[in-house]
């Protein structure tokens, strides 16, 4: 009778323990998908109480809008290159800090000043995205007051009255966001997998240099393998974050919410909150909403799949 009593009362307490956060979760979590999902069959305008179920013609006018088209594809363009670029710079500034040097014994160890090269990659992580819009914004200047027009135009390949304009040019915006976004990331995860790396023991890789294996060789046959799993994580947060890239592009970028020039660098979040805030067709946005969920949401389980492979222990 004391077990089943005392079975209860753990019952109780662990039941009025997660009452409240799972109560605050689908609240303000779950609950504002379900209502997106809602409004998506509506001409909500997202003021007036007043809406009318339109059934599937916000999705139907999707397919139909270039803008959005072109935002999608823009979209889908960083989801390659941001997790690609980000992940590939952070592995190899991470070998190079923890293995990349040897000792004078054999032994195996970071490149020389590798605690400061960890703190100057870090650095850009602890600026806010609103801080790099403004601090890039200096960078990408159109005349000769811009950091990378000056040193072109003194290095004498630019032409002073002609520079470059770098978030004005069609066939250029999208690089330099994608720059701003890989800039601000690498040292994230360069800590990350450092993190990671530490935890390997350093018998494995002086009994690969010992075998005679070079840098090369200790980084994809030993190094990768064992922090797939940390890579694997990687692709899924960058992703995420290629999926949406509106405060760079609403700050940086010319155009109601950015998206300039000539929609050359829209994103579905600059579109998305166009339509909700500029033209008041906040059921429309809503539908935008629900794919922009949808394509994440395949995109981790396309991302978990695709690189899922069997665990190597050491």
């Amino acid at each position: 009778m004391s077990h089943v009593s005392r079975g209860k009362r753990r019952t109780g307490f662990i039941t009025g323990f997660l009452l409240a956060p799972l109560t605050l979760y689908l609240t303000f979590v779950i609950w504002p998908y379900v209502q997106t999902f809602g409004y998506s069959f509506t001409d909500w305008t997202g003021q007036s109480p007043v809406l009318h179920f339109v059934g599937l013609d916000n999705y139907a006018t999707l397919l139909r809008d270039e803008v959005f088209r072109g935002a999608l594809v823009n979209n889908l363009l960083l989801l390659v290159l941001v997790p690609v670029t980000t992940i590939l710079l952070a592995l190899f500034l991470a070998f190079m800090v923890n293995a990349g040097g040897r000792g004078g014994s054999g032994g195996v160890q970071g490149v020389r000043g590798s605690r400061f090269y960890k703190i100057v990659y870090f650095f850009p992580q602890v600026l806010s995205l609103a801080v790099l819009a403004v601090l890039f914004g200096a960078v990408y200047r159109s005349d000769q007051g811009g950091l990378l027009n000056g040193l072109l135009v003194r290095a004498g390949l630019v032409d002073p009255e002609h520079p470059v304009e770098w978030l004005n040019e069609p066939d250029l915006v999208l690089w330099c966001l994608l720059l701003v976004v890989v800039w601000h990331g690498v040292g994230f995860y360069l800590v990350l997998f450092s993190a990671a790396m530490q935890s390997v023991p350093r018998d494995v890789y002086e009994a690969a240099l010992l075998d005679g294996a070079g840098r090369a060789q200790t980084f994809f046959r030993i190094t990768l393998p064992l922090l797939w799993d940390s890579v694997q994580t990687s692709a899924v947060y960058l992703g995420i974050a290629a999926m949406d890239m509106f405060v760079l592009v609403s700050t940086m970028t010319s155009g109601q919410f950015g998206g300039g020039p000539d929609h050359r660098s829209e994103v579905m979040a600059t579109v998305l909150m166009r339509n909700f805030l500029y033209f008041g067709k906040s059921g429309y946005a809503c539908a935008m909403g629900v794919v922009m969920l949808l394509l994440t949401l395949i995109l981790s389980v396309v991302v978990l799949r695709a690189t899922r492979r069997e665990r190597i222990e050491f």
